[in-house]
């Protein structure tokens, strides 16, 4: 798939807004440094893990709670972007360690939508959703849009792009793309980024009100199993 010279400009313009609207990120310092060649000598070693819970060091709360999708469970909550070199770099990490969630415990992705253009890849999320090709595709479109910096926010060329696929069924998703049951969940996603004033990726939010503050993905998923913990028990109190 060859890039035209205005995809080249609008995925240009994207990695530079990735990660995120305003200065402050959910980037975890010792990766921010290794993405730029700077990372310091202590960021390959082992990180230490989080001791316990204290708010503003790991975890924040949130002025307007999140409604979790599933009453009387623990919802873990990603706001991501297919653009963002660092939900890339999360995603895997993410993925495995929801393999040890309880079950009363689940992940929730939304993508967020800052701008019109970036509908599509919102879209795309839900029809990869709706089609239950998500687990295949992901690091698919990840590698697309920040590796091949193929412009997926362009309709046509996600289309294409879609139906030449084969490590997961693109027809498929392609199809649930076209529903316009994607398109209502693609608002939804845009609302929830407004409402919510989501201006960084990625921002994990637990039960609703609990925002990570990674320092590295590592001790990001202890601290994710703590507040999952806290949620837990805060529901019992009830």
């Amino acid at each position: 798939m060859k890039l035209n010279t205005t995809a080249v400009a609008v995925m240009t313009m994207l990695a530079l807004a990735a990660c995120g609207q305003k200065a402050e990120t959910s980037v975890p310092a010792a990766d921010a440094a290794q993405n730029t060649g700077s990372a310091p000598i202590a960021a390959a070693q082992t990180p230490a893990a989080p001791q316990g819970l204290v708010e503003g060091q790991n975890y924040t709360v949130l002025a307007q709670p999140i409604p979790q999708q599933q009453e009387g469970k623990v919802e873990v909550l990603e706001f991501f972007g297919y653009f963002c070199p660092h939900c890339a770099h999360l995603e895997p990490v993410l993925s495995e360690h929801v393999k040890t969630f309880k079950d009363d415990t689940y992940l929730r992705t939304e993508h967020v939508v800052w701008q019109p253009d970036m509908l599509p890849l919102a879209r795309l999320t839900a029809a990869l959703d709706m089609s239950g090709e998500k687990a295949k595709a992901n690091s698919a479109v990840f590698a697309a849009m920040v590796d091949q910096k193929i412009n997926l926010t362009d309709e046509n060329t996600l289309k294409q792009w879609l139906a030449e696929q084969t490590a997961f069924d693109g027809k498929k998703v392609l199809a649930a793309y076209e529903s316009p049951e994607s398109a209502v969940r693609a608002d939804k996603m845009a609302e929830l980024t407004n409402t919510y004033q989501i201006g960084s990726t990625p921002t994990v939010v637990v039960g609703g009100k609990y925002v990570v503050k990674f320092a590295d993905w590592h001790s990001g998923m202890q601290t994710i199993d703590m507040l999952v913990d806290k949620v837990r028990e805060e529901q019992k109190a009830k």
